[in-house]
């Protein structure tokens, strides 16, 4: 512990002015703030300096330290522990897929998950439409099911970098999400700590993604390779698309009966072609096979055998929820009532405003405006079609699927995304590329 020799005041107007902060500061501040002996107004405060004026390497490393040390550290021997890090997008659901083909392969996947932040959605939400699938198991039976069953997916519990999760809601309601140190420190204070030997990073880049730009998305990964290094953890790094959903379903429970259907084989190209490339990295980081093509045809057999479907279904009995899910999907709560988005004229999909899927979404219920706010897990939406596709006056887009109560809501939804989001173009447009670039 270090003493109380700083005062909260004098530190936020040090970072404010873009003054540096020492590795002793932070490490005060950090550890004051989770022993709830600083406000949550002035943890704000102190977000939204380092937002503004930024974080160096040394800062952002004192920042992940003092976080990492908040809480219990795991550690696993052997070189098969490997998981896999999204920074978060508008219908990404790849860990329910990557995981139980990496898991089936022989990887040990320990997956400490997030909920939604911003304007996208979390795995531990996603997983919790899956009634009486428990995520909050304590750090011992994390451990336990780990070793056990070489998989195990749980959400932010109080052992793990309990900094990390109360600044982690902090940071969802006042407009600190997308910088660089911070979410540096946040995944890798949780990724450290659960004791993965090596990580797979899923940089998400586009109108979807908190890194709008390609340049972004890459010094947020040369940000965690570094990181990872520093902790002789082997990593690497792949930059995607986040311009368009990722699959064609977005909300709880149609996102979940598409990492199904992918798992059987019958998933979209771009979720089974992402899922497939991150579980081959992991499949490679973890030693099982010694080059990526080798791994890449592995993750494949792992699918076309049922072998990852299957260890989904075990995933989900060893946590409570009931693996009948699998072949029954009327087991999820599910809007029964569905509202048409249709082209206003004929021409090409160009532009989705994808952020914005992501906070109709929220105007929907599924999501969070508040810390407090329940997640409906039944609403959602069904993309037909994507960027590049050509579309027809009066072809359908996509489907808004709410309660028989929410029609305003829905039409509302309709008319902002006709209106806001949606880009039609008179020529043709290419299919954006899903994997920009690897960085290792």
């Amino acid at each position: 512990m270090t003493k109380d020799i700083f005062q909260v005041y004098p530190l936020i107007d040090k970072k404010k002015k873009g003054q540096k902060l020492t590795h002793n500061e932070i490490k005060w501040f950090i550890q004051n703030y989770t022993d709830k002996k600083i406000e949550d107004y002035q943890m704000s405060a102190m977000l939204m300096a380092m937002f503004i004026k930024g974080m160096d390497p040394a800062e952002t490393a004192a920042l992940t330290d003092a976080m990492l040390e908040s809480g219990k550290q795991l550690k696993f021997s052997g070189s098969n522990v490997i998981d896999k890090h999204s920074t978060g997008g508008i219908g990404d659901k790849a860990s329910f897929i990557l995981a139980p083909i990496a898991s089936a392969a022989g990887v040990k996947v320990p997956m400490i998950a997030g909920r939604g932040l911003g304007h996208t959605g979390g795995t531990v939400d996603k997983i919790e439409a899956i009634k009486g699938f428990k995520t909050s198991l304590d750090l011992a039976e994390f451990e336990k099911r780990l070793n056990k069953d070489g998989l195990v997916l749980i959400g932010q519990t109080p052992e793990i970098a309990p900094a990390d999760r109360l600044i982690y809601a902090l940071r969802d309601v006042t407009a600190t999400i997308d910088s660089i140190p911070l979410i540096t420190a946040s995944i890798m204070s949780k990724k450290l700590a659960e004791g993965a030997n090596g990580i797979v990073f899923d940089i998400k880049t586009g109108t979807g993604a908190f890194m709008r730009t390609t340049k972004d998305a890459r010094n947020l990964g040369k940000s965690l390779i570094t990181t990872s290094k520093r902790f002789k953890k082997k990593a690497v790094a792949l930059i995607t698309d986040m311009n368009q959903p990722l699959g064609n379903s977005v909300g709880h429970s149609n996102e979940l009966i598409e990492s199904i259907e992918t798992l059987k084989g019958r998933g979209p190209k771009d979720l089974t072609d992402l899922s497939l490339a991150l579980a081959a990295h992991m499949i490679h980081l973890a030693g099982i096979e010694k080059t990526y093509d080798k791994a890449f045809k592995k993750a494949q057999l792992m699918v076309s055998s049922g072998k990852a479907l299957d260890e989904f279904k075990k995933l989900i009995k060893a946590q409570g929820g009931n693996e009948n899910v699998i072949e029954d999907y009327s087991i999820l709560p599910m809007a029964k009532d569905v509202t048409l988005v249709t082209a206003p004229k004929n021409g090409f999909i160009k532009m989705f405003k994808n952020d914005q899927i992501g906070l109709l979404l929220i105007d929907l219920g599924g999501g969070r405006k508040t810390k407090s706010d329940m997640i409906d897990h039944g609403v959602g939406f069904e993309f037909k079609k994507k960027i590049g596709d050509k579309v027809k006056k009066g072809e359908t887009i996509f489907e808004i699927h709410h309660h028989a109560n929410q029609k305003e809501i829905a039409e509302n939804i309709k008319s902002t995304f006709l209106k806001e989001v949606l880009t039609l173009s008179a020529t043709k447009v290419k299919t954006p590329k899903l994997i920009i670039e690897k960085i290792s």
